[in-house]
């Protein structure tokens, strides 16, 4: 395959993966309304896609067990999807998004970190215009600190740190078999938010799993698909693409999900939300700035999303 067309089955990847994310809270809320807490769903959705990548490669769930980096991603994949799934079923969609994708920051340390990146000015840059986007996303109007204000805040945040995790890990292990990656991926949705959804269901802090209706049961299995197709989607995209692009690419998921919030009557942008998320937008878009790799006629270099 053509380096030109592997760019471009790459970034419609992580548009579908973007587009699934990004109007996701309609049919999480749908289902809570059901009765189904966005946990629980979550594990259900992520249930069934891990038994699809069982049934058509049996052989991943040993490969999982015998590449213990791969249990990193089981976390960070997990926390992500519950993070997520259950902040922009009881928040703000649009500040939920927005402060998930203060990836920049996470995603600099991480790589720093985790695979010896050097820290340049620009990055240095980009991390000072997504702390000063989120600032204005979380001021309050009557004054005080700019932090979290609302648990849905909060998730929003710890969900965007743990993608970052979760795209720099696939990165660096990106020479593990596939469908090791993707049974991680799927599995950590299962065992994080099921896990998480009976500690506080036993402790009278969510909602107990509901009996078995045919309504939730049939929107968790369309959900299901959804979610599969964009997680592979994800995958092939942040395997075969520069980070840069990924996540220039992945910021569409902030239209998709600002655009369906508004046009369904959900929510209302506000002057501080268009402000936080130009900042933030515009960090991310800096990623992509100085880099001629990003040419499609050209191999994208192996680097992790900074």
């Amino acid at each position: 395959m053509s380096t030109f067309r592997q760019t471009l089955l790459g970034i419609a990847g992580l548009m579908l993966n973007a587009f699934v994310w990004g109007v996701s809270w309609w049919p999480f809320r749908y289902l809570h309304g059901l009765g189904l807490n966005p946990l629980w769903a979550t594990a259900f959705i992520y249930g069934v896609s891990a038994c699809a990548i069982l049934l058509w490669r049996p052989g991943a769930f040993a490969q999982l067990l015998r590449n213990r980096p791969l249990w990193l991603i089981v976390l960070s994949s997990g926390a992500t999807n519950a993070a997520f799934n259950w902040g922009v079923t009881v928040g703000d969609v649009v500040r939920v998004v927005l402060l998930f994708y203060l990836m920049p920051v996470w995603a600099a340390l991480l790589a720093r970190w985790l695979l010896h990146e050097r820290f340049t000015p620009l990055m240095g840059v980009r991390l000072l215009l997504a702390m000063a986007g989120a600032m204005a996303v979380l001021w309050p109007p009557g004054g005080g600190l700019p932090l979290p204000r609302q648990p849905a805040d909060w998730l929003g945040v710890i969900g965007g740190f743990f993608f970052a995790l979760n795209n720099v890990m696939l990165r660096k292990y990106a020479h593990t078999p596939p469908e090791a990656r993707g049974l991680a991926m799927f599995a950590g949705g299962m065992v994080v938010a099921g896990g998480l959804a009976a500690l506080l269901a036993a402790r009278g802090m969510a909602s107990p799993l509901p009996a078995p209706a045919m309504g939730w049961m049939l929107a968790v299995s369309l959900l299901s698909l959804g979610f599969l197709a964009g997680n592979l989607g994800l995958q092939y995209g942040a395997e075969r693409l520069p980070s840069s692009l990924t996540a220039v690419v992945m910021t569409a998921e902030v239209v998709f999900a600002s655009g369906s919030a508004v046009l369904l009557g959900a929510e209302h942008l506000t002057a501080p939300l268009w402000i936080g998320g130009s900042l933030i937008l515009l960090a991310i878009l800096l990623a992509a700035w100085r880099r001629p790799a990003l040419s499609l006629h050209t191999h994208p270099p192996r680097e992790t999303l900074t």
